[in-house]
Order: C-alpha cells, then sequence, then structure tokens
C-alpha cells in the first residue's frame, strides 16, 4: 500500500467536507470517491463502446443476418 498527496483547493476542501459528513475519515472518502470516479470512467468507457457498435451499420446487418439464419435452423 502507497501514499499520496494532493494539492487541495477551496472547491476540494468542500467536497472532501460533504464527503465526510457522514462520518467517513479523510482517507475512506478520498477512497471512496476515487473508486466511485473509477467505476464512473468504466460505464462512460462502456456507453462510448456500445454507441459505436450501434452505429456500425455493416456489425448490424452481420447481426441480423446471424439472426436470421439462427431463426432458420429451427428446433433442434
Amino acid at each position: 500500500m502507497s501514499t499520496f498527496s494532493i494539492r487541495r483547493d477551496a472547491e476540494l476542501d468542500q467536497a472532501l467536507a460533504e464527503l465526510m459528513s457522514d462520518g467517513l475519515n479523510q482517507t475512506a472518502a478520498v477512497r471512496a470517491a476515487v473508486l466511485a470516479a473509477a467505476q464512473q470512467h468504466r460505464r462512460e468507457r462502456q456507453r462510448r463502446q456500445a454507441e459505436q457498435v450501434a452505429a456500425d451499420e455493416a456489425d448490424r446487418a452481420e447481426s441480423r443476418a446471424v439472426l436470421a439464419e439462427m431463426e432458420s435452423l429451427g428446433d433442434w
């Protein structure tokens, strides 16, 4: 485990105070904020990737063709 330091300004101090208002200590509040930001980042990246896939007409056409082929096979 390692530590790091950051430069705090009034905006950061206010945000940190808000996170700590429910009883979290400073370390726990910063840890929770970083983990939440990372999760949000992953969600945004996945959303962008989904939008790219949805916008790819060739990929969508191939998906429709595969689905049609699978449906034509019927029940085994």
